[in-house]
């Protein structure tokens, strides 16, 4: 039987990126055991990242938090497992007008996040369905607009024009491939954009997009 990964993939690896309190601990732990829970019926994340759960999952949507220290309303694209909406409501539960926003089409995910907030007293709310039929009409405030493991950069400014255009930055975690998704874009919108580098993926970034204009038709960078 291979060793339990678990006994060194915990809460302190929340250390290098943010202080946290107990009382935050407690409520991501009760995340964290929910998705074990619920993986085997759901697969909610990388059957090989659970073992290490924190570091890849929560220590990684952690980052939103210092990078945006003034935002407390957000919304999450396509928020599958809850990562990083879950984890944005756990951190920012105690923190006054926190609200974060998840949209997700599978029904038994939004039972899942449903549950999973509810358990650990997080200020989220679940949206069931298309993210462009749920955006289409949308008119709460956002602070910033993220999205995790979703889609390429070019669909993902499709999907979040409506927020973006209302002036809220978008936040995209993205691999290895990014300088690539990043030209791919650029063909067809004109971007304010600002790389952090992921403090958890040595290849990864976040991508702060600040302003996503698109281009006319048949219109092409110089």
């Amino acid at each position: 039987m291979p060793p339990d990964k678990r006994s060194s993939d915990g809460p302190e690896v929340l250390r290098p990126i943010l202080d946290v309190s107990r009382e935050t601990v407690d409520r991501l732990t009760v995340l964290v055991e929910l998705v074990r829970k619920w993986q085997p019926a759901e697969n909610l994340v990388a059957p090989s990242t659970l073992p290490d759960i924190w570091r890849r999952h929560v220590a990684d949507s952690a980052q939103l938090v210092p990078l945006f220290p003034s935002a407390r309303r957000w919304l999450d694209l396509g928020s599958g497992g809850g990562f990083p909406g879950l984890v944005l409501g756990c951190l920012l539960a105690d923190r006054p007008g926190a609200a974060v926003h998840l949209v997700e089409s599978n029904g038994r995910k939004c039972a899942f996040l449903r549950r999973a907030a509810a358990a650990t007293g997080s200020p989220v709310t679940v949206h069931q369905g298309r993210i462009k039929s749920i955006l289409a009409g949308w008119d709460t405030p956002i602070d910033c607009l993220t999205a995790r493991a979703l889609a390429p950069l070019d669909r993902l400014l499709d999907l979040s024009e409506p927020i973006l255009a209302a002036g809220a930055p978008a936040a995209f975690f993205k691999g290895a491939d990014f300088v690539r998704e990043i030209d791919e874009a650029t063909q067809s919108w004109d971007l304010d954009l600002v790389e952090h580098k992921s403090r958890i993926d040595d290849r990864g970034v976040i991508l702060e997009i600040r302003q996503a204009l698109r281009r006319d038709a048949g219109e092409r960078p110089a």
